[in-house]
């Protein structure tokens, strides 16, 4: 860490952090737009983050699902970075961790105050009556394109797509954490 850092970060009363998709590639999660980014090697993959053609095509919902059924959060481990973060902030010295990513690692690193931007791969949510459920549960049920067990509607995970807007509770703690 440069001195100016260390030195500004001593002098502050609060220091609040905001993640990226650079944060778990170490993790082995790859980013959407880098050298190995999910849409550098498959520019397609970009339909399957359109919430109206999510709703729209059911070809495209497989193919989230069984690009969740593979997702490399589910055996990930925190990286370094993450486990600095959750240390500062339990010594004290970090308030929330803001974080775009939907991977759950500042958790599973022990950060207590974490504020998920993006939402969780780790939760399922109803698009049509917002029944949630943990995502394990629903992929359990081995079904290319589930449905919700409450009212039948088209089910993904509660997570932000392109289209979508971040959910206003999660915004306005956001700010208040900054």
């Amino acid at each position: 860490m440069s001195e100016a850092l260390i030195r500004l970060w001593g002098d502050s009363e609060r220091v609040v952090v905001l993640t990226g998709a650079g944060m778990s590639t170490d993790s082995g999660i790859p980013d959407f737009r880098g050298p190995n980014g999910l849409w550098t090697r498959d520019p397609n993959a970009a339909a399957l983050f359109d919430i109206q053609t999510y709703i729209d095509d059911p070809e495209v919902r497989r193919r989230a699902w069984e690009g969740r059924r593979n997702h490399p959060a589910w055996t990930a481990q925190p990286n370094p970075g993450h486990t600095a973060l959750a240390s500062l902030q339990s010594a004290g010295r970090l308030g929330p961790i803001l974080t775009q990513n939907i991977d759950g690692l500042h958790q599973r690193a022990g950060a207590g105050s974490v504020i998920e931007l993006h939402g969780s791969i780790w939760e399922i949510e109803c698009l049509a009556c917002g029944d949630r459920t943990p995502t394990p549960e629903t992929m359990a049920r081995e079904e290319p394109d589930p449905r919700c067990l409450v009212c039948g509607g088209i089910l993904k995970t509660a997570t932000v797509s392109f289209g979508q807007r971040l959910d206003p509770d999660v915004l306005d703690a956001a700010i208040e954490a900054a």
